[in-house]
């Protein structure tokens, strides 16, 4: 047995590169799956304290809290918690939006600079995110967190319902500016 020559090197290579793009392949497709397998555990319905499995999933890491569409309403209603619906115009014309929230799309290129000029306009009030079913507030929720905000919630039943709850509309809270 002798040593390998430049061509053998460059075959093992070239092996090697096929080996990790199979291995990254079976490994997206595991990912893939355990999120179908998500999937189907909030389709059943399964639930953590009141909190889907799937949702749990998508925020391990949450350092802020949920809260309940009507809960949210209340405190709205009362003073103490600031409502940014982070959907889109269209989304806030097809449902509305809840009475006393503050639109913000979630996609405008300042969005961050929104954010913040509503919490130093009321550094003291929590403030809490909705969207149609909670998925997209737990992302912004946990950006935000990573962005260094504080007093945060999220309403994880969203506008239309989620494994959460019925959710603002199901619960059948007021809306402003339906198309």
């Amino acid at each position: 047995m002798g040593a390998f020559s430049a061509s053998d090197v460059v075959e093992l290579r070239r092996r090697r590169g096929v080996f990790e793009a199979m291995r990254d392949e079976i490994m997206n497709r595991r990912r893939l799956l355990v999120g179908l397998g998500g999937i189907a555990v909030v389709g059943a319905g399964w639930t953590l304290g009141g909190q889907s499995l799937f949702y749990r999933a998508l925020t391990p890491e949450l350092a802020g809290e949920t809260i309940a569409a009507d809960v949210a309403h209340d405190l709205v209603q009362a003073g103490n918690l600031i409502l940014i619906d982070i959907r889109r115009p269209d989304e806030w014309a097809a449902t509305g939006s809840p009475v006393g929230a503050v639109q913000v799309d979630m996609r405008s290129a300042d969005f961050a600079d929104q954010m913040r000029r509503i919490r130093e306009a009321a550094p003291g009030t929590p403030l809490a995110v909705i969207c149609m079913r909670g998925v997209r507030s737990a992302r912004v929720t946990n950006d935000l967190i990573a962005a260094g905000f504080t007093d945060i919630r999220d309403v994880s039943e969203g506008m239309l319902g989620s494994a959460a709850g019925p959710g603002w509309i199901g619960r059948g809270l007021p809306v402003f500016g339906r198309g």
